[in-house]
């Protein structure tokens, strides 16, 4: 028997009784707190738009999963990943976004993740300039992120296409991510991508980051 029938066989066996159901989380602050960087206007879209369809477009191919296993379609299964993937993404990669996010700007870090972007990018401003860098080339849409890398001990950037999400596709797990699907930015900063990310240096909640750091090194 192939490992995908008994797969099929146990969720028949055992279907899902009642499934969570993925809701929006609230912003951590008022729409227009992180203005003059990011606009209400930007936030309430992002957050009551494109975060909520998100979120109820992942409900919906759970949905359809969950059938798919019941009926043992597998083709149907594997064809209902890509929205699982991309849909789940924008879910996982918005949640932290608004955390990384604090109308109380520090600044820099502190502490232990302060060293270790010294140990691992030789200084602050030279992590603000790779990373920058490194989302302002994003072809099209996608996110930049500063993650940890467990296996080897120390801090990387990446550059993930759309909604992938970083820990499922690269291994890394999430610290920092910017965001720069033009929803995210263009009403304020038209094509000045760079502007953006330039800017949003002055919001970053490194006590959230810090906090993410520290729970990825001990866990």
């Amino acid at each position: 028997m192939s490992v995908v029938s008994s797969l099929v066989r146990l969720a028949r066996a055992a279907p899902f009784a009642a499934r969570f159901k993925h809701t929006l989380p609230p912003l951590p602050y008022a729409y227009n707190a992180l203005e003059p960087v990011i606009s209400r206007e930007i936030m309430e879209i992002h957050h009551t738009k494109h975060h909520a369809a998100y979120v109820n477009n992942l409900n919906v191919a759970e949905d359809q999963l969950k059938d798919y296993v019941g009926r043992g379609d597998v083709n149907s299964m594997i064809a209902v990943q890509n929205a699982v993937k991309f849909n789940g993404g924008g879910h996982i990669n918005h949640s932290i976004f608004w955390n990384n996010l604090t109308p109380h700007g520090e600044g820099q870090p502190k502490g232990d993740l302060l060293a270790a972007i010294q140990r691992d990018f030789g200084s602050f401003d030279t992590l603000k300039t790779q990373l920058a860098s490194k989302t302002v080339a994003i072809q099209g849409s996608g996110w930049g992120w500063l993650g940890y890398n467990k296996e080897r001990g120390k801090l990387d950037l990446a550059a993930c296409s759309n909604q992938d999400p970083l820990q499922a596709t690269t291994g890394l797990i999430p610290l920092l991510g910017i965001d720069v699907w033009e929803h995210a930015y263009y009403l304020q900063y038209k094509n000045v991508r760079g502007d953006y990310v330039k800017a949003i240096w002055n919001i970053v909640n490194w006590k959230d980051v810090s906090a993410r750091y520290d729970a990825a090194i001990e866990g």
